[in-house]
């Protein structure tokens, strides 16, 4: 049962490593060291509160989703969340989405799974959003080559989750599934946490909570989009919207892809790529992405911590 995490884990860390060396070996360091140096912290500043606006309608966003099942107050909805991305930046592979379904469902009273159907759909949503961003940044900046043919898997893939999402909802009505159907009956607990695992994927299908989700996420990857460009200020690029667009959906999608604790690598690597690709030069498109990197870090570390230290670990006696 553990082996499952365990090996994501291991495949996550030697992908980050990998492209770390990729990274690491094919830039000017000492250049890239010099921007950074002299990078302008109030831009910097101002992209660190952007970025908590950012997990803020995140946080807004997950309320929403779990509205049909739950009403959860915004502020412990927000706890959750940050904790969900303290934990993303020590466990490797995104685990941390394993530990804010733990915390709402042991806090709230709701089944686990059901809270981690409802991350699954937030994530399909924001997958959805990127892929939406990128392809309009893409039309408007007419970049192509390897950037668009990466644009373009994304889109396939979001494709196929959002089908198997359709089938997740469904699935108790899909014909042929009978046999599988009473297999599952016949052990009760696994009957229920696919149940629940259901319940949560189902709120996908009422327009309205999907309708919030998507208007939400607008407003979550404006403030991220215009962070992307606060940083490029702070390190003298004059990033257009469009660019900033482009390598903050860019970097997202890289993100989806399994990886070391934060994302370590695959982040600076996707930067980097996606900088080169709007015309920047490559140790100015690394500084901009370890800027930016280490700013979100800055965010859901502290912002974590603090959730952390008023929840705790155990669960609450009203939980």
């Amino acid at each position: 049962m553990r082996s499952g995490p365990i090996l994501r884990g291991a495949i996550g860390a030697a992908i980050s490593i990998v492209a770390l060396a990729v990274v690491l070996g094919g830039t000017d360091l000492a250049r890239t060291a010099d921007i950074l140096r002299h990078a302008d912290l109030r831009w910097v500043a101002l992209s660190i509160v952007l970025m908590a606006f950012d997990l803020a309608f995140r946080a807004l966003r997950w309320q929403r989703l779990l509205r049909p099942i739950a009403h959860v107050r915004y502020l412990p909805m927000l706890a959750y969340l940050l904790i969900g991305y303290l934990a993303n930046n020590i466990l490797p592979a995104r685990l941390g989405e394993l530990v804010r379904s733990h915390y709402l469902g042991d806090r709230e009273g709701i089944s686990r799974a059901s809270a981690l159907g409802t991350v699954v759909v937030e994530r399909v949503v924001d997958l959805v959003a990127v892929v939406a961003i990128a392809s309009v940044a893409l039309l408007v900046l007419s970049v192509r080559g390897l950037v668009g043919n990466v644009v373009l898997v994304g889109a396939a893939v979001t494709g196929l989750f959002l089908i198997v999402l359709a089938a997740g909802i469904v699935a108790h009505r899909l014909p042929g599934l009978d046999r599988i159907r009473a297999l599952v009956e016949r052990y009760p607990r696994v009957r229920d946490l696919a149940r629940s695992l259901q319940d949560g994927l189902a709120v996908a299908a009422r327009p309205r909570t999907i309708g919030e989700a998507i208007l939400v996420s607008g407003c979550s990857w404006t403030m991220a989009i215009i962070a992307y460009a606060a940083v490029g200020q702070a390190i003298g690029i004059q990033l257009s919207m469009g660019q900033a667009a482009l390598i903050a959906s860019g970097v997202a999608l890289a993100s989806a892809v399994p990886a070391g604790p934060s994302n370590l690598g695959t982040f600076e690597f996707a930067s980097q790529e996606l900088g080169k690709a709007v015309g920047l030069e490559q140790a100015s498109a690394l500084a901009l992405g370890v800027l930016v990197h280490v700013s979100i870090l800055v965010v859901t570390s502290i912002g974590g911590a603090i959730a952390f230290v008023r929840l705790g670990w155990r669960r609450s006696p009203e939980g």
